[in-house]
């Protein structure tokens, strides 16, 4: 039998205690909007929530830490709670760690709009629209484990439509042994649907607003649809003010005759046409190519003014966090056949990566310093076999650059 068709919101992560990272620095015309990001992706939550007319809206855990986000973070969440109160839309929060409901002030009352799922048992309650029973909601807080524990959700056969609303890891094989209809979760800042069967099953919504360049792409909340025949619609929709990216520009594409800022000027460009009126916050990585060498004198941070000049001043600005320049596999072969001193460099470097690094230990080097710190002096006598092909290659890139006349980049991004 057709059951009810209806309309929600699903979100979570939106670390209202947690501002945006990658920023050495930023001009002074987004030290606001940056400041501000979190709290307004997360309005734009309730912002749809109230234009689309949704029947509802989950939340899914880590919204805030109410100690860290302090009275502005709590006081925007009951805002944002009340307004959704006047017009009688119910809100099911499943809390995460971060926002563990024991940390919530006892003084400080839900809105009755707002059910805050318990953390030591899983609740099932009907939601209800016009007095009938449109779906029921299956969900409990975190108990603080990393992963989902499925079985204990017991969503068992309804008639109604069920929702599985939750926090943390899990598979969706596992899901798909929990019998929900559908399950909404948080955990996960980047957005993913979980598909079983060529069918969705599980929502990771995502956190609205990202903070690092690991969390990449567009971020926001999602729009569900679910028909009376149970056919699910996902629409994931923007809340982000600020968007990361990670442009890399390889050796292949620096081919004879090209420009290296022109390369790094058209990737920009092509992603603050994509942003749209979104600010972005760029980290680029150049795989050199010996050609480029060759041409001239490579400073990651020259690019990295010249980027931040061209880009970064601007509404919307394209602010760029970092230049990472990665050595060749070659170099110019010019370089070694000349009786010069970088020649010879060239030629020990070569030797030692040829070996992997086995035989270099820079346990020496902090004997010269006496100041040097005990945790400094450990990663020095201790590199990893994973680490020392890369430390290599990029002293062989800076021993190059100093030997041909350049200034080196003493603080490098890790």
């Amino acid at each position: 039998m057709p059951g009810e068709s209806f309309r929600f919101i699903h979100a979570s992560d939106f670390h209202l205690e947690s501002p945006p990272g990658e920023l050495d620095m930023l001009p002074a015309h987004l030290h606001q909007d940056i400041v501000a990001a979190p709290a307004n992706a997360a309005k734009l939550v309730f912002d749809a929530a109230l234009s689309q007319k949704v029947d509802f809206l989950l939340l899914s855990g880590d919204l805030l830490h109410p100690e860290t986000a302090g009275p502005a973070g709590i006081s925007l969440l009951l805002e944002q709670f009340q307004r959704l109160a006047e017009e009688q839309t119910p809100v099911f929060w499943a809390a995460g760690t971060v926002d563990d409901p024991v940390q919530w002030p006892a003084a400080i009352a839900l809105p009755e709009n707002v059910t805050l799922l318990p953390k030591d048992r899983v609740e099932a309650v009907p939601v209800q629209r016009a007095g009938r029973t449109i779906c029921r909601i299956i969900g409990r807080s975190s108990d603080g484990r990393t992963n989902l524990h499925v079985p204990g959700f017991e969503c068992g056969s309804s008639e109604l439509y069920s929702i599985g609303l939750g926090y943390g890891q899990v598979d969706v094989n596992a899901l798909a042994e929990g019998g929900c209809d559908l399950w909404c979760l948080g955990g996960r800042h980047q957005p993913e649907v979980l598909s079983f069967e060529e069918q969705p099953l599980g929502i990771y919504s995502g956190t609205p607003q990202g903070r690092s360049l690991t969390e990449p792409g567009a971020h926001g909340y999602c729009i569900v649809d679910v028909d009376a025949d149970q056919q699910v619609r996902i629409t994931e929709a923007p809340a982000d003010r600020f968007r990361y990216q990670s442009l890399h520009i390889t050796a292949a594409e620096q081919h004879v005759g090209s420009d290296l800022k022109q390369l790094i000027e058209g990737q920009l460009t092509r992603l603050q046409h994509d942003a749209g009126d979104r600010n972005l916050i760029v980290g680029i990585h150049v795989d050199l190519h010996p050609q480029t060498l060759a041409d001239g004198l490579i400073d990651s941070e020259s690019l990295l003014s010249w980027a931040r000049d061209q880009f970064g001043r601007q509404r919307p600005a394209a602010w760029v966090a970092h230049v990472v320049l990665s050595a060749p596999e070659q170099y110019p072969s010019s370089w070694s056949e000349e009786e010069t001193i970088l020649a010879d460099f060239l030629q020990v470097a070569n030797t030692y990566l040829e070996r992997g690094g086995e035989d270099i230990s820079l346990l020496s080097m902090t004997e010269e310093q006496p100041n040097t710190s005990a945790t400094v002096t450990a990663l020095l006598g201790d590199v990893s076999v994973e680490k020392r092909e890369q430390i290599l290659q990029q002293a062989t890139l800076l021993g190059a650059e100093l030997l041909r006349g350049g200034k080196p980049n003493w603080v490098q991004q890790s």
